[in-house]
Order: C-alpha cells, then sequence, then structure tokens
C-alpha cells in the first residue's frame, strides 16, 4: 500500500453502509481490503455462517480477530494487519500512538502490534500481538479521514510523549518529532491546550519551549543542559545560517556571538549514507575550514556517554579565542572524570 498519502474520506477504510446497488463486486472488495474482511460484510455478500465457518476449517481463509477474516494463507502483510485492525475496531477506530506515526512517516514502520483508538463506548480489547486498543472521549476531534484515518500529527506526537516511561524520554521525544514532522509549534500548544494530556503536561509545554528557541534534535538538548548548562558554558546561537554553495544551510550551535568563530555540529541522525546529505556536509566543512572557523563535532554517544570530555574540548578551544568571560565550573560527573 502507499503510505504518507490523503484521500477521500470515502474510501474503502470507511465504514459507512453501502447501498447493494452501489456496493463494488466481491473481488474489488477483497482487493481493495488488502484481503481482509468483517463478519458482516462476509454476510452481506451472501456467505452464511456455515459457509465462513466451512472456509476456515479447510484453511482457505484464517480468522485474524473477532469478526474478522482474512481471505487467503501465509504472511500477513502491513496492508491487511492495518485493514484488520480497523475492521475490529468498529466504525470510528483511528490508527494513532505508534502506528500513526509510522503513516505519517514520523517514525519507521516496525514489527509492533497495530495501534488504534476507539471511542469508549466501542467493545474492541486489545488482542496482542496483532493489535492495541486505545480509548478516547476526544476521538472526533483528532481523527482525520486519511486513508486510512489516523489521528492528526499533533495530537499523535502528543499521545506517544504521555506512553513513555519518563519524563526525559517524553520530552526528548516533543523536540525530535516535531522537529521532524513539518508541524508548527503554535499547532502543538494549541492541541495540549485543548486536550490537556493526563501527565507530562509540563514537560510536553517545555519540550515546545525549546523547539522554539531553536533546538531541533534529543541530541541539542543534551548539549545544552548537560555540556553548556552544566559546565558554566556561554549559551551559543542555535540554527545559525551559512550559505554554501548559494544555497543557505544551518549549523547546530555557533560562539560567534560570544567573540568566537567557533561551530559545533550534533550530529545525531544516521543521514551520512545519503549521497547529497555527505557532500553537502563535506562542503559545508571545506567553507567552514577557508573562513578560518574553529568546527568540532559530536554525535549521541560523546555528548550522552562522556558530556565532562566535550565539556573540556569546547572550553579549550573558546579559551583559545578569547570568548570565555567567565570561568567554567566543574559539574558533579566532572569529580570522576
Amino acid at each position: 500500500m502507499t503510505h504518507c498519502r490523503e484521500v477521500p474520506t470515502n474510501s474503502r477504510w470507511s465504514k459507512t453502509v453501502i447501498p447493494e446497488e452501489q456496493r463494488p463486486s466481491w473481488e474489488c472488495l477483497v482487493r481493495e481490503q488488502a484481503g481482509v474482511v468483517s463478519r458482516a460484510q462476509l454476510l452481506a455478500y451472501g456467505h452464511s455462517p456455515d459457509d465462513i465457518r466451512a472456509n476456515v476449517q479447510a484453511g482457505r481463509w484464517r480468522q485474524l480477530l473477532p469478526r474478522v477474516y482474512a481471505t487467503f494463507t501465509g504472511v500477513l502483510p502491513r496492508a491487511a494487519r492495518l485493514h484488520a485492525a480497523l475492521r475490529y475496531g468498529g466504525a470510528e477506530a483511528t490508527l494513532s500512538h505508534h502506528t500513526a506515526a509510522e503513516e505519517w512517516c514520523m517514525t519507521p514502520s516496525g514489527d509492533r502490534p497495530v495501534e488504534i483508538t476507539v471511542p469508549y463506548t466501542s467493545s474492541a480489547v486489545s488482542q496482542p500481538p496483532l493489535v492495541i486498543v486505545h480509548r478516547s472521549r476526544a476521538l472526533r476531534h483528532t481523527r482525520l479521514g486519511t486513508d486510512p484515518p489516523r489521528t492528526r500529527k499533533a495530537d499523535t506526537i502528543v499521545d506517544l510523549a504521555v506512553a513513555q516511561e519518563s519524563r526525559k524520554e517524553a520530552l526528548y521525544l516533543v523536540v525530535d518529532l516535531v522537529s521532524q514532522a513539518a508541524v508548527s509549534v503554535s499547532e502543538m500548544e494549541e492541541c495540549v491546550r485543548n486536550r490537556p494530556p493526563f501527565r507530562y503536561r509540563s514537560t510536553i509545554e517545555y519540550g515546545l519551549t525549546l523547539v522554539r528557541s531553536g533546538l531541533m534534535s534529543a541530541l541539542e538538548v543534551e548539549y545544552r543542559q548537560r555540556v553548556e548548562r552544566a559546565h558554566g558554558l556561554p549559551a551559543g546561537s542555535r540554527q545559525t545560517p551559512v550559505e554554501v554553495d548559494g544555497k543557505t544551510l544551518w549549523e547546530d550551535v555557533t560562539y560567534d556571538d560570544v567573540g568566537a568563530q567557533v561551530t559545533i555540529r550534533l550530529d545525531g541522525r544516521a543521514t551520512h549514507s545519503i549521497a547529497g546529505v555527505a557532500f553537502r556536509d563535506r562542503r559545508r566543512d571545506n567553507a567552514a575550514e577557508l573562513a578560518g572557523r574553529a568546527r568540532l563535532v559530536y554525535g549521541w554517544k560523546d555528548v550522552h556517554n562522556d558530556p565532562c570530555a566535550v565539556a573540556r574540548e569546547v572550553i579549550t578551544v573558546l579559551s583559545r579565542c578569547g570568548a570565555l568571560a567567565m570561568s567554567p565550573i566543574a559539574c558533579p560527573g566532572c569529580a570522576g572524570s
């Protein structure tokens, strides 16, 4: 199936009852639903309960969930799993949480149960390993009639943040996904106001504040808190524009505003296997060298596992440039270094 696209709401994902004269052929229905059909559809197309039972017992069909069947055997593809979960959930069932994030291309598809949200009046319950069922009283406000139906981007991010095991994980998720998902901070703030999350609200709001200030990844948050703030370093400028080959690119952290031509690259993404991105970064490195700029590059393991070592290197370069007006401080972790 094709992901990351929106289609009119009158798709085959809709549970709207179709008059008999407007129904697609049985073959068309099965094809459009990836081989998955509900018991109600089987009965509507003339299959009796005995017929359904006979096909299952003969191994031609198989029951995936209560009242939901696959008309084929073998591997269950993603499209079939989505159809099965939504058919099981009922008329208002909506892809949500990790599954909605996958459909929005916020996160890669994984081998996890399909997550759906249903109204509180629904009788559907989680049926692992195929489907996890969530409930919401605000579903009519968060549901989009995409193909397949899913929660809005902002609501998807809030749902995922609330599901994290710790505040820190919720914070990092908000910063990462809001920066990547082409959803504005204003839209996120409106979502939180109109649909207050039942936990981590202050953490989510703080994450949005960080994004608004220019931080765009969990790695940038770690650098700000565990390198700069923990060691008394001056706050660098975030997302500084730089022109390379006639194009405007953005540096993660620069210290020009405190008198040092120093660039910090926070390399937290596995994007360098893409030829165009790797070439762009090489050209950016060359441009920095030609301009006489000092530059340091750190990844997640550097900043997360040993922020004190990162701080010492940054302090060395800033001191060499005469940019430290005050002495850096030692954080509790420095004592063990």
